[in-house]
């Protein structure tokens, strides 16, 4: 495939590295590149690395900014249904945030019998298990079919290098990981945000297949959404008008999320026990493509494409410098 400039300029801007000695606390995380301040605030940069399956694979153009962006729509539209951690969007990659007491569960909602990952519950139910997650599956159940209600499949937060591990809601709070009243809390704000997601997904012709929340207690112990939340990163979304058509095919939902890419890789490898090939750029370009696409699509805005000719580091460490000047 032949590129054109403005792909290979794209490419080549890619934001894969957002460490600047001059911030203090800095940590790295698979997409984001993080700053603990001494005052509680905790400055995000979403780079553009991709991972999956637990792997930094490549870097997609423009990816940072569609996460900081529709997470920043979510946020926005989900703040009277639960207080969030964010305080300023200093650039379209950027999240100033309180420091939270990151609770140790993952909150992942279900609407569908679908996934490809270890913890998904189509790998799950198609091995034969049909108690997953203490939610019991009737047996005739097929890829990507609704499921009868809304479910929560929690799961542990794994330390780096590890994996996120299925657990039950009573195995949380036997375990201490959550008391009862918290898990209760957390597992309303979870399905009450998704059911607005889903709404506003559904009025722009889109599907709200699933996704995962993090929360967080602040000073006073509320409960905080955090991370980010409904981006394609950390949900799955599929065209509504094509769905039954599909499904009835045989054939995979249109996706506009990352479960393009993890489909891609399974074509080609197991990624639990081979080498991941490499990513070639039109993949890449075309994954961009469905990022960008989804940002549209379900927030109904024009996604503002930086300028290809100003590195996005540069503009994110200007950003940085007019923002905390105290540090440069």
């Amino acid at each position: 495939m032949s590129l054109s400039e403005h792909d290979k300029m794209a490419l080549a801007g890619v934001l894969t590295d957002a460490e600047f000695p001059e911030m203090p606390a800095f940590h790295r995380g698979k997409v984001r590149d993080s700053y603990d301040l001494p005052d509680g605030r905790r400055v995000m940069i979403a780079t553009d690395r991709q991972s999956a399956f637990d792997h930094v694979l490549a870097a997609v153009p423009y990816k940072g900014q569609v996460l900081t962006q529709t997470a920043r729509y979510w946020f926005e539209q989900t703040q009277d249904i639960c207080p969030n951690h964010v305080l300023d969007y200093p650039d379209p990659n950027v999240v100033v945030a309180r420091t939270l007491q990151i609770l140790p569960v993952e909150m992942v909602v279900r609407d569908y019998m679908t996934g490809s990952t270890e913890t998904s519950i189509w790998p799950m139910y198609e091995r034969g298990e049909r108690v997953l997650y203490g939610h019991r599956f009737a047996d005739g159940l097929h890829k990507n079919q609704k499921l009868p209600e809304t479910i929560i499949t929690p799961t542990t937060k794994a330390a780096a290098g590890e994996h996120d591990a299925p657990v039950t809601a009573a195995q949380i709070v036997a375990q201490g990981l959550l008391t009862q009243a918290q898990w209760d809390d957390v597992a309303e704000k979870s399905l009450a945000v998704f059911a607005r997601g889903r709404e506003i997904a559904a009025r722009n012709g889109l599907i709200l297949v699933d996704t995962k929340f993090e929360f967080g207690l602040d000073e006073a112990g509320r409960i905080i959404l955090a991370d980010e939340i409904l981006t394609p990163d950390s949900s799955r979304y599929w065209k509504a008008d094509s769905y039954d058509a599909r499904l009835s095919a045989g054939a995979e939902p249109e996706s506009l999320d990352k479960e393009f890419l993890r489909l891609w890789i399974r074509q080609r490898c197991d990624p639990y026990t081979e080498a991941i090939p490499e990513i070639p750029n039109d993949t890449l370009l075309e994954f961009a493509g469905k990022y960008v696409a989804l940002f549209e699509t379900v927030t109904g805005l024009a996604f503002d494409y930086p300028d290809t000719a100003v590195p996005v580091r540069d503009r994110v460490r200007c950003a940085l410098v007019r923002a905390f000047p105290e540090y440069f």
